[in-house]
């Protein structure tokens, strides 16, 4: 039996050795490493097996046993001790002959089978031991968890400052031409966009897109493509060339992994002509007194094929007095509790009823019907409107 300075000298040496490992800031894998090997040489453990808690109970560290201990599953009642306990229980833990748990701030972090080990070893030293070990183990995953947050929260700063350029600071509130829009994302950055772009005095275009994915990725495709689109502008009215000179970029900047669904339409006061083409969004409606039109022809979304398969640019002749709606999906695939989308024939049915009123007007009757209908229901996606009301007759 050794003698009881010797058993200290070996169990300070293991300390030692763990908070040296610790303070230099090693690798899970290499402290793990160091644990075992300290506790097989020094304080000759010869059966173990440590069973952490990582959204499941996973076995990071065992020997001794022929069982393979890290494809075995911890039964629930292993995670109930209290304190340092014989195994009584009559199931595979058995070849162990004790238990402990490792707590932090009364949340267990492991559980720790040991067999074995020699009879001078204070098994009481043994647990504080893996306790130290255990917790700064924690704490590498909590300050991990909050690096991520934090590179996460600088992230979604980048993306809303990145957001709140694509949208224009002004929208036009004259009698001839009103236009108004409403976005509201689902998280703190959605993938959505309106535009509106005057070409002079008498011929202007308004705009709608979503982009797939969230965050700084879709924000920073879609602020690509704004750039992609003002530039475009500025060299050609084409609404046809426009739209293959943005699927070429879209293709470009996401590599296929992203797309776009895109609506664009050019309103010309002098030949009271609404030309638009519709790029796989979600369909727009024109309403006058002669009832709604809805605008869902052009081509496919942008960012997948290059070139597009199909391609139309569609007019719309003797507009004088109309308004123009154009949403994104968030807005008809809201659900209720019942499991039904909330879909295109109520939003017609209310744009019909009040399309002559303001728009902000027109607004409120839109999300009054939505919420009236959803009730408790949560959104599911960013919702955005962009509507625009014509009195080609009005005052500039």
């Amino acid at each position: 039996m050794a003698a009881i300075g010797d058993i200290r000298d070996l169990e300070l040496n293991a300390l030692l050795e763990i908070t040296q490992a610790i303070n230099n800031n090693l690798p899970e894998t290499d402290l793990y490493r160091i644990y075992r090997f300290t506790l097989l040489a020094d304080l000759q453990v010869r059966k173990l097996a440590v069973f952490l808690h990582d959204e499941e109970w996973h076995c990071k560290v065992h020997f001794g046993s022929e069982v393979n201990w890290s494809e075995e599953v911890l039964p629930e009642k292993h995670t109930t001790y209290a304190d340092i306990t014989e195994i009584e229980e009559e199931d595979a833990f058995n070849e162990f002959s004790h238990v402990f748990p490792v707590h932090h701030k009364d949340k267990l972090l492991a559980v720790v089978f040991i067999g074995g080990y020699n009879p001078d070893t204070d098994i009481t030293f043994l647990r504080a031991l893996t306790n130290i070990l255990i917790v700064a183990i924690e704490n590498k995953k909590l300050a991990r968890r909050q690096l991520k947050q934090e590179a996460y929260r600088k992230e979604l700063e980048i993306a809303k400052k990145v957001q709140n350029f694509l949208f224009p600071k002004q929208l036009p509130k004259s009698t001839r031409l009103k236009i108004d829009a409403v976005y509201l994302p689902h998280q703190d950055v959605g993938g959505d966009y309106y535009d509106y772009i005057s070409l002079g005095d008498n011929r202007f275009i308004v705009c709608i897109a979503d982009v797939s994915g969230k965050g700084v990725p879709a924000a920073l495709l879609m602020s690509n493509f704004q750039a992609s689109l003002r530039t475009l502008v500025r060299k050609t009215e084409d609404l046809e060339e426009i739209i293959v000179e943005l699927n070429h970029s879209t293709c470009s900047s996401s590599n296929g992994e992203n797309f776009i669904t895109f609506f664009i339409g050019l309103y010309d006061f002098n030949s009271r002509v609404f030309e638009y083409v519709n790029c796989g969004h979600n369909p727009s409606y024109l309403l006058t007194g002669q009832g709604v039109k809805t605008l869902e022809e052009g081509t496919t979304i942008l960012g997948m094929f290059h070139p597009l398969p199909f391609l139309s640019k569609v007019r719309v002749e003797d507009l004088q007095q109309f308004l123009f709606f154009a949403y994104t999906d968030g807005l008809t695939e809201a659900f209720n509790k019942e499991d039904e989308q909330f879909g295109d024939e109520r939003l017609v049915q209310i744009l019909s009823d009040h399309w002559h009123e303001d728009l902000n007007k027109v607004h409120q009757h839109v999300f009054k019907a939505l919420d009236d209908f959803r009730e408790d229901t949560p959104y599911h996606d960013d919702i955005t409107m962009i509507s625009c009301q014509v009195d080609n007759g009005g005052e500039a």
